[in-house]
């Protein structure tokens, strides 16, 4: 198999990336990141330094990762995860901003993450309410599709 690294991606110093990854476009991996086989980072992923990634792995698109975390279950796109076995904090608004999404997006994923992550509603329920509410935005229905295809589990907030 083979790693695959993406066009304009920021690899800063000490970043270990091992066997049959795949890193997209526009991603920055900041010093130390640590990043175990068979992980796929979608584009514009950021990493904080000194990140830990566990084997087979996925991280969505527009994902941050913050200093030090160790991830161990997929990283929902447009999130932030944070902490010694990774927990989501929220929805990395300020990275969507500077990409230039809509305040109208952004809002309905804020929604959509509030409604999946700190409502207290079971995840499968949680998921058709967020398709029923908001699924007519792609970015939503790109979440909720790679909550549905993880392999590994997601991961929650800090007390799940």
């Amino acid at each position: 198999m083979v790693t695959r690294i993406g066009n304009n991606t920021l690899i800063m110093n000490y970043v270990h990336i091992a066997h049959d990854c795949i890193v997209g476009d526009s991603c920055i991996l900041a010093n130390s990141t640590q990043l175990a086989g068979h992980i796929v980072l979608e584009d514009h992923v950021r990493a904080m330094g000194e990140v830990g990634v566990h084997q087979f792995t996925r991280v969505g698109s527009y994902a941050m990762l913050a200093a030090n975390a160790q991830v161990e279950k997929d990283v929902p796109p447009y999130t932030i995860a944070s902490g010694d076995r990774a927990h989501l904090v929220g929805v990395h608004e300020i990275g969507l901003k500077r990409a230039g999404f809509d305040a109208g997006v952004i809002a309905a994923i804020k929604r959509a993450v509030r409604t999946l992550f700190f409502s207290g509603t079971p995840r499968e329920e949680a998921l058709s309410q967020v398709i029923a509410e908001s699924g007519g935005v792609p970015e939503v229905a790109r979440m909720v599709d790679f909550i549905r295809n993880s392999a590994r589990g997601v991961i929650g907030r800090e007390r799940e």
